[in-house]
């Protein structure tokens, strides 16, 4: 079979523009109604997506504006995911979970439990936190730094795959003949004592479906690469040309080596922010719809948390964006992305608020079907992506328009699979059953 590129659906309740919730087509509770996440579910699925994927905040916006935007109210992702496994049976399941505020022992045995309730379709959205506020939570007064996040996520994320392999795969015999429930000699203990964690282990979960859950993260600063190709085997992205997506995808590519990895080992999945139309007229028509909801405040509140928790509300919305220390809370990489945004186009505070009301600083398609395949073919034949993560404005219209305009299209094209490789997210990703590393 000729490569193909991988889909993930990229949940965000009302749908990712910032307008969504005020959207008549849209059910303004979406965040809290399991039955709306089923009906999304079981569209990604039958179009054949790879994944669904859950971001997630331990923090709820509390400034003056927030009360105008759909961000307050929303599951717990690995809750959600585990109900959703019940009614799916092939899509992979993705959630986010930090390593700045939870423990490995926790994450280690939640997500091993979902492989097993999903029957191997779990993925762990491995981030540093990228919202402040979760500090105040959390008994600190404010987020831990940048580059502490990161040495502590390298660590975590060693403790929790060292825990996933407390079991070999076949240890637990449970032998009623003979009374043994499980093979002593297959039991490993981690006894992990390092900068962050003291963990003893084994975990209380037998070795998943898959070995282990997918690991999957997003990280783009030189920190987060690095990160990345030591330990991702999914990397989500924010990239705005062909030609900046191919130098990212060349750079994580060409640093897997070092670890030992082939290039396969590692899907990189951009996201794109799709608005689909049976014209181009119509869905730039509809995407319209959605920019006009957009207030002003709203949108220059969203900018200031993308750029990494900034309080933008005291500057003129017709000025330009002001100069920004370089964040050490948020998210460094799309700091960088946005300011070079606002001066390459000379936006102001408003209109690059509203320019990112939708994407959020991903790449934006509106179009036809063809038309949008056209530019996802562009980046996966020339070296930018192995996938797309991809955005709706709104949900679940735009998931709809997606799966029954798009998908098709790339289906037609060779590009796109008709059926489930095989039932594990690994099977679909093509990457391999991770080995025991005890064994």
């Amino acid at each position: 079979m000729s490569r193909q590129l991988k889909l993930g659906a990229f949940l965000m309740a009302t749908g990712h523009h910032v307008a969504a919730w005020r959207h008549p087509q849209v059910p303004a509770n979406a965040g809290l109604d399991f039955a709306h996440y089923k009906r999304l579910a079981q569209i990604a699925e039958a179009a054949k997506f790879d994944t669904l994927f859950v971001a997630d905040s331990v923090a709820a916006p509390t400034q003056d504006i927030a009360s105008r935007m759909a961000r307050s109210d929303h599951f717990e992702p690995l809750t959600l995911l585990s109900a959703l496994s019940a009614v799916t049976e092939h899509i992979g399941l993705i959630a986010t979970a930090t390593t700045s505020y939870n423990e490995p022992y926790h994450v280690a045995r939640k997500f091993a439990s979902l492989d097993h309730l999903s029957g191997g379709r779990a993925g762990w959205n491995l981030v540093t936190s990228d919202n402040a506020a979760e500090a105040l939570n959390f008994g600190r007064d404010e987020h831990i730094g940048h580059a502490e996040r990161y040495s502590r996520a390298r660590e975590f994320h060693q403790v929790v795959t060292g825990l996933w392999d407390s079991w070999e795969d076949d240890a637990f015999v449970r032998d009623k003949a003979s009374g043994a429930y499980y093979d002593p000699a297959k039991l490993h203990v981690l006894d992990h004592v390092g900068e962050h964690f003291r963990v003893k282990g084994p975990l209380n979960v037998a070795r998943s479906p898959q070995g282990q859950p997918v690991i999957v993260q997003a990280g783009s600063s030189e920190t987060g690469r690095e990160l990345a190709a030591q330990t991702a085997e999914v990397v989500f992205t924010a990239q705005t040309s062909l030609a900046g997506a191919q130098a990212f995808y060349a750079d994580l590519k060409g640093r897997l080596a070092k670890y030992g990895r082939s290039a396969d080992s590692l899907k990189i999945m951009p996201g794109v922010f799709v608005v689909v139309g049976q014209t181009e007229a119509e869905a730039q028509e509809k995407c319209e719809t959605f920019q006009q909801l957009v207030e002003p405040e709203v949108g220059v509140a969203l900018l200031g948390r993308m750029l990494g928790n900034f309080d933008l509300s005291k500057y003129p919305l017709d000025g330009p964006l002001p100069a920004l220390p370089l964040t050490d809370s948020g998210q460094q990489s799309r700091q960088k992305l946005l300011t070079e945004l606002a001066g390459r186009e000379h936006l102001t505070l408003a209109e690059l608020g509203r320019r990112i009301a939708g994407g959020r600083g991903h790449y934006s398609l509106v179009g036809t079907p063809a038309q949008i395949a056209d530019r996802l073919q562009e980046w996966f034949e020339q070296g930018a992506a192995d996938g797309f993560n991809v955005l709706v404005p709104h949900l679940p219209g735009g998931l709809e328009d997606f799966a029954h305009g798009v998908v098709p299209e790339l289906q037609r094209r060779g590009l796109f699979r008709t059926e489930y490789e095989g039932r594990t997210l690994r099977d679909n990703l093509g990457l391999a059953r991770p080995i025991n590393k005890f064994v």
